[in-house]
């Protein structure tokens, strides 16, 4: 009998994890919710209503308006594109960065490895939203900058996993065969070591984009990622703030959306940790 593809293993463990199941129910139903966010929605994001300023959640207005008559679920419905967005593009870009540096530094060693260790050390040294902060306050604030400087305090992270992970299957028997039959450096990096080096990136990867919507979300209520009119969540928090006695739902709804996106990408990414590291197989 043919052993068993361990990814369809894996998938099947994954499936009788409920948590996770449950993460990624949250995760597919704000995609979702993005997706359809038109047919969801009667007004614009931007609409504004001065009339109709800060009234409560109703019939006519789920979540209520904000202090520009705005509705609060239609700017709620049509930030999750903006958040999901944000996690997507920051956390693919420090995948790739990140396992490009670690993938050289592990397999050449020596003087290149030093070289890139310690950037990632210096990078490392720095809070990393001390450093978002940084980046976006020399580039300017704006939604495409928050998102570089999300993506760059990542790539540490990825890097240096990655690199770990290059320094025990670059010794492997099958490695040495490949050298010994003249298989370019390349080659090598790109067909043999890169796909046994990735099951600990993909787990990264599922925990770091809920991280990376807060970072953003941080960025946003401090002013320096997406800017107003923009219905990003941590940017209508910052809107909020003054009214968070007076008319709570303006803060209520944002940081609720915010919190759960972020329990799904954590529960979902727990569970494949549980899945993919053998560490943690009984």
């Amino acid at each position: 009998m043919a052993p068993d593809n361990p990814w369809r293993e894996s998938f099947r463990n994954l499936k009788r994890n409920k948590m996770a199941i449950l993460g990624l129910l949250i995760i597919v139903s704000f995609v979702s919710v993005g997706l359809l966010a038109p047919f969801m929605t009667t007004y614009e994001p931007t609409q504004q209503h001065v009339a109709e300023r800060l009234t409560s959640p109703s019939e006519a207005a789920w979540f209520g308006t904000d202090h520009f008559g705005r509705d609060i679920f239609t700017r709620v419905v049509y930030g999750a594109r903006i958040s999901i967005y944000i996690g997507f593009v920051s956390v693919f870009s420090a995948i790739v960065c990140g396992t490009l540096l670690g993938l050289i530094a592990g397999y050449f060693g020596r003087w290149v490895d030093m070289t890139i260790s310690r950037l990632f050390d210096i990078m490392l040294a720095f809070p990393s939203i001390l450093l978002a902060i940084a980046i976006v306050a020399i580039l300017g604030p704006s939604l495409e900058n928050a998102m570089l400087a999300v993506a760059v305090i990542n790539v540490p992270t990825f890097g240096r996993l990655v690199r770990s992970k290059v320094l025990s299957v670059k010794e492997e028997e099958y490695i040495t065969g490949a050298k010994a039959q003249g298989m370019g450096h390349g080659r090598i990096m790109l067909h043999h070591i890169l796909p046994n080096s990735l099951a600990p990136v993909i787990v990264q990867a599922s925990l770091s984009f809920g991280t990376a919507i807060l970072e953003a979300a941080a960025l946003g209520f401090l002013g320096l990622g997406a800017q107003p009119p923009s219905p990003e969540w941590g940017r209508m928090l910052a809107d909020a703030r003054q009214y968070i006695q007076t008319a709570p739902w303006t803060v209520v709804f944002p940081g609720l959306c915010i919190m759960l996106l972020v329990l799904g990408f954590n529960l979902f990414g727990d569970g494949l940790r549980d899945t993919l590291d053998p560490k943690m197989k009984s």
